[in-house]
C-alpha cells in the first residue's frame, strides 16, 4: 500500500503548516487561551478560507470531497500547534453526523454553513454515569405529534459552549443501557430550555455542561429509535481525528527534548551524551512511530462499511495512542527538569493535551479490553 502523499495533500500540509507556525505560536495561543472565548474568531475564519471546514463532504454537498487521509494531514497539524478552535466539534464529530445520518435535505442546508465557517456544532453523547459507553443513554425523546421532546442533561460536550447547533443522542425506547430505542436529534442551542454551562478542560479547550428542559428538537437524524450504528461511526471519526492530532502532539514533544538534550549542558557537557537520557529519548521515538503506524492504519479503515473490523482499528489505534503518549509525555516533562512543569514553557501544555485526548471516546485501558473482547485486531 502506498503511503505517501498526493501533489495536492502535500500542498494542503506545507499550507496549513506554515499558516500555523506564523500565526499560532506558543505565545499567540497563550493570548488566545486567556481571551474571554478561548478561541479565535479571527483564525477560524482563516481555516474557513482555506476550505478545511469543507474538506469532508463531497462536492455534491457544497464540499471538497477531502477524504480520511487528508483530515489526518488537517489534525496532525492541530496537534503540533495545540489549535483551540472548535473544528473538532464542528467538523470532525458535527460533520460526521451530517455525513452518516443526514438526508439529501438536511446535508444541502447545513453543509454550506459548516463550510463557510458561519455554523458551529458540538456532538452530545457523554452523560454523567455513561463513562465510555456510548449506548448508555438516559435522557429521553418522546414524541409529541411529530416532534420529539428532549429531556436530560449531557456532560463535557467538546465545543458544546460555542455551538449554533448540538447534535443529542436521546432515548426514545428502552432501557438506560439498551442498544436499541437510541436516536440522534439535532437541537438549536439557543432554543427554549436549552442550558449551557462552559469551562475549560485541563488543556485548555472548551467544553460544556447541557441541560435539555423539554427542548423540542429541531430535527431527527436517521432512524430514532436505532442510531447506534451511526453513533458509532461519529464516535470512530471522532477517534482516527484524534489519533492523526496525537501524532502531531508526540511529534513535537519528542523534537522539543531532543533539542533540549543538545543544548542544556551538565558537567560541562550536553546532557544528551548520557546513555541513560539517550535510551530516554529513543522510547520516546519508538513510541511515536509505532503510534504512527497504527494512526495510518485506523485512518484507512475510519471510512469502511464494516463496523466490528472498524471498531478493532479504532481500539488498537486508542491503546497504541493512549500507551505512546503517556512514554513521550512522561519522559519530555522528566528530561527538561523542573521548567518542564511550569507553565511557562510548552512541553507541559503538549502533556496535557495528550492525556485529554487518551481519555476522549475511552482511554488506553478500556480500548485494550474492548480489542481482548473482540478476539485481537486480527480474529
Amino acid at each position: 500500500m502506498d503511503f505517501d502523499l498526493s501533489e495536492e495533500q502535500s500542498m494542503l500540509k506545507e499550507a496549513l503548516g506554515r499558516l500555523l507556525r506564523d500565526k499560532y505560536n506558543f505565545e499567540a495561543r497563550n493570548k488566545v487561551l486567556s481571551s474571554g472565548e478561548g478561541w479565535s474568531q479571527d483564525m477560524w475564519g482563516q481555516l474557513a478560507e482555506m476550505g478545511l471546514m469543507a474538506l469532508p463532504f463531497t462536492e455534491a454537498d457544497g464540499g471538497l470531497g477531502g477524504g480520511a487521509v487528508d483530515q489526518m494531514i488537517v489534525m496532525e497539524e492541530f496537534g503540533r500547534t495545540l489549535l483551540l478552535e472548535p473544528f473538532f466539534g464542528t467538523v470532525v464529530l458535527g460533520g460526521a453526523a451530517l455525513r452518516v445520518a443526514g438526508s439529501d435535505e438536511q446535508r444541502a442546508t447545513l453543509v454550506p454553513q459548516v463550510a463557510d465557517g458561519s455554523l458551529k456544532l458540538a456532538f452530545a453523547h457523554t452523560e454523567r454515569h455513561s463513562r465510555y459507553d456510548l449506548h448508555h443513554v438516559e435522557m429521553t425523546a418522546t414524541k409529541n405529534g411529530s416532534d420529539y421532546v428532549l429531556n436530560g442533561a449531557k456532560s463535557v460536550v467538546l465545543d458544546g459552549d460555542c455551538a449554533d447547533k448540538i447534535f443529542v443522542t436521546a432515548r426514545t425506547a428502552g432501557d438506560g443501557r439498551d442498544r436499541e430505542g437510541i436516536g440522534l436529534f439535532l437541537v438549536d442551542a439557543n432554543a427554549e430550555g436549552v442550558s449551557r454551562r462552559g469551562y475549560a478542560n485541563q488543556d485548555g479547550r472548551r467544553a460544556a455542561e447541557l441541560t435539555l428542559e423539554n427542548v423540542t428538537a429541531e430535527d431527527v437524524y436517521g432512524d430514532p429509535a436505532d442510531a447506534i450504528a451511526a453513533i458509532e461511526w461519529i464516535a470512530d471519526q471522532g477517534i482516527a481525528a484524534l489519533a492523526a492530532e496525537a501524532i502531531g502532539v508526540m511529534s513535537v514533544m519528542h523534537e522539543t527534548t531532543t533539542e533540549y538534550l543538545k543544548e542544556r549542558k551538565q558537567f560541562g557537557v550536553p546532557i544528551g551524551a548520557f546513555q541513560v537520557l539517550q535510551h530516554k529519548a529513543v522510547d520516546m521515538f519508538v513510541a511515536l512511530e509505532q503510534a504512527r503506524s497504527i494512526t495510518l492504519y485506523a485512518t484507512m479503515m475510519a471510512d469502511s462499511s464494516d463496523g466490528e473490523e472498524r471498531s478493532r482499528a479504532m481500539a488498537a489505534a486508542k491503546t497504541e495512542i493512549g500507551r505512546g503518549g503517556r512514554i513521550c509525555g512522561e519522559n519530555a516533562v522528566q528530561l527538561h527538569g523542573g521548567v518542564g512543569m511550569t507553565m511557562e514553557y510548552a512541553v507541559g501544555h503538549y502533556f496535557k493535551r495528550m492525556t485529554m485526548i487518551d481519555k476522549t471516546f475511552g482511554d488506553a485501558d478500556h480500548h485494550m479490553e474492548r480489542l481482548a473482547s473482540m478476539g485481537g485486531l486480527f480474529s
